[in-house]
């Protein structure tokens, strides 16, 4: 069975948001890690390169496969910010429809820049997200 290549790290994630180069981008990746680090109550850490995650949850196919993931972060990448949302978005439709400008992936939140969104309905997501993945599934 393959294993899962994004894996928490040792890497510093003040160092990695420190390195990254748009002034804005670093500025709204501050503000992301400060709204999941209140939803979370957890420090960050470098999910391989270029992810910033908080907390973990268990996981665990009816394939059997299993592992460990964060409950949520972001990684600030040159064409968007993703937000990552792990139970994805339909339960969220009343406030994805207040959010403003972004884009989808099954779990990842695509904002070119957070003024581009209402941030407190982003933090309310990110709070809603993570107490979703709290209740069901076994989380630290």
């Amino acid at each position: 069975m393959a294993e899962l290549k994004t894996r928490p790290t040792r890497a510093s994630v003040t160092v990695f948001m420190a390195a990254i180069e748009d002034r804005q981008m670093r500025a709204d990746a501050k503000k992301v890690a400060a709204m999941m680090r209140r939803a979370t109550g957890k420090r960050a850490t470098m999910w391989g390169p270029g992810i910033v995650g908080y907390g973990r949850y268990h996981y665990r196919y009816a394939s059997g496969r299993e592992g460990e993931f964060m409950i949520t972060g972001f990684s600030p990448r040159k064409q968007a910010l993703t937000v990552y949302i792990m139970p994805g978005f339909d339960r969220f439709d009343k406030l994805m429809s207040k959010l403003g400008k972004y884009k989808t992936g099954k779990s990842c939140l695509y904002i070119r820049r957070l003024a581009d969104v209402d941030e407190a309905i982003l933090e309310r997501l990110i709070r809603e997200s993570v107490g979703y993945m709290r209740k069901h599934y076994d989380t630290r």
